[in-house]
């Protein structure tokens, strides 16, 4: 290695991930946050993104393990919902088929005896 300062030849050398760091940062993907796997890593956020862009394998496999994991909750939310779980069908109407709550109506009557409706309206 050669002595001076980086951008000279100097520094730290790069961290490169062999095949089982691969796997292992597939498998934590489905738990932890890049953040977190770098903590767990034992490198700084900014090195590990680095990894990513020098290694794709890496980037890939961040990426696939998030997605495993996101589709492994659907599925058992979607099955829960199949299967009669209120609070999974309406977390997944809201969520995936736009589906909202409205603020409920109320009737009274005023003082020549007509219903008056009245709206809640929630503003954001």
């Amino acid at each position: 290695m050669k002595n001076g300062n980086q951008g000279e030849g100097g520094g730290k050398p790069l961290v490169v991930f062999d095949q089982e760091q691969t796997k292992l940062v597939e498998k934590l993907a489905a738990v932890l946050t890049k953040s977190q796997l770098s903590d767990y890593m034992g490198i700084s956020e900014n090195t590990f993104r680095a990894i990513e862009l020098r290694q794709l394998e890496v980037s890939e496999g961040y990426k696939r393990g998030k997605a495993k994991a996101i589709a492994a909750v659907a599925g058992n939310l979607v099955n829960q919902a199949t299967e009669g779980n209120v609070s999974a069908s309406m977390f997944f109407l809201k969520t995936q088929a736009g589906w909202r709550e409205q603020e409920p109506e109320v009737a009274s009557f005023n003082d020549d005896n007509v219903i008056q409706i009245i709206r809640a309206v929630k503003s954001d």
